[in-house]
């Protein structure tokens, strides 16, 4: 190869290295234009928050509980995610030991899914019985750690503390990567807060159609009879198997299952996602609402 050959090649060689260099140059520079707006501040996609959003600890930029992330609506839900005529069971304050196996099998027997509500300490103490639930196809709802029916009245963080450690507990409890998937207020007593919060977390609130206030342990009869007067208030119904004996409930729950099957009611969960009209039993605005114990 002559000199002059080998002189025009190094020359290529040095201008595509120069061309290189410029364009490094224009990409970095364009990087740093497009990370720092004006002032100087930060404007990257990757760490801009909206006004009240949150990182996923329930808090937005300005310190407060934020706006959730996951699609989940803050307001009170209802109805069901089938639609049509169909009715939500929900049972709250267990696990208990004795009566949520009892529960279990009737809802098995009647090939019924629930949601379960159920408070931090029982999950964390029985944790076998949260796994059962699960198995079973049923869902898991956060019902506090100690079922204060009076944290609408106190601060934020309270509520919050008493939200989040329950939905810990429980999915620790439920393990294999269970998600507790409602809140719901001791007594209905939501805050917009405390909605905010679980929405953030993916907990969509959950009120109730239906206290049959099996709770007071009426009679089996009485708490029947209240779901049959009480269904066409719109389709959550409210049993626990927890805070005491629960005898009435398990054998109310049976006649229950039975009468709607005979009614050609269908059983299903809560609505997530979907929007939920305002008024039912359960919800802050809702005239005479009445709380679960």
């Amino acid at each position: 190869m002559s000199f002059l050959a080998r002189t025009d090649r190094k020359g290529l060689r040095a201008g595509a290295v120069v061309v290189a260099s410029a364009a490094a140059v224009a990409a970095t520079v364009w990087g740093v234009a497009a990370l720092v707006g004006p002032g100087g501040t930060a404007a990257s996609q990757q760490h801009m928050a909206r006004p009240g959003a949150t990182d996923g600890s329930g808090r937005g930029d300005d310190g407060r509980p934020g706006r959730q992330l996951q699609g989940i609506p803050e307001s009170i839900a209802h109805a069901s995610e089938s639609g049509g005529n169909t009715v939500n069971i929900t049972i709250d304050d267990g696990p208990d030991p004795r009566w949520t196996p009892k529960v279990l099998d009737v809802l098995r027997r009647h090939d019924v899914k629930a949601t379960f509500c159920m408070v931090g300490p029982q999950a964390k103490a029985h944790p076998d019985l949260v796994k059962k639930v699960v198995a079973a196809g049923h869902r898991l709802c956060d019902h506090t750690m100690n079922h204060d029916t009076a944290m609408d009245k106190k601060p934020v963080a309270y509520q919050e503390a008493q939200i989040l450690e329950a939905k810990k507990l429980i999915e620790e409890a439920a393990g294999g990567g269970a998600k507790v998937e409602y809140y719901r207020a001791p007594g209905g007593a939501f805050t917009p807060d405390s909605r905010r919060i679980a929405a953030a977390h993916g907990m969509r609130p959950l009120g109730w159609n239906v206290d049959t206030k099996d709770f007071d342990k009426p009679g089996t009869a009485a708490i029947v009879n209240a779901v049959k007067r009480g269904i066409g208030n719109g389709p959550t119904v409210l049993f626990h198997d927890g805070g005491g004996n629960r005898a009435q409930t398990v054998d109310a729950l049976d006649q229950v299952l039975t009468w709607l099957k005979e009614q050609g009611r269908p059983t299903g969960f809560p609505v997530r996602t979907a929007p939920d009209a305002p008024g039912a039993a359960g919800s802050p605005d809702a005239a005479g609402a009445s709380g679960a114990p």
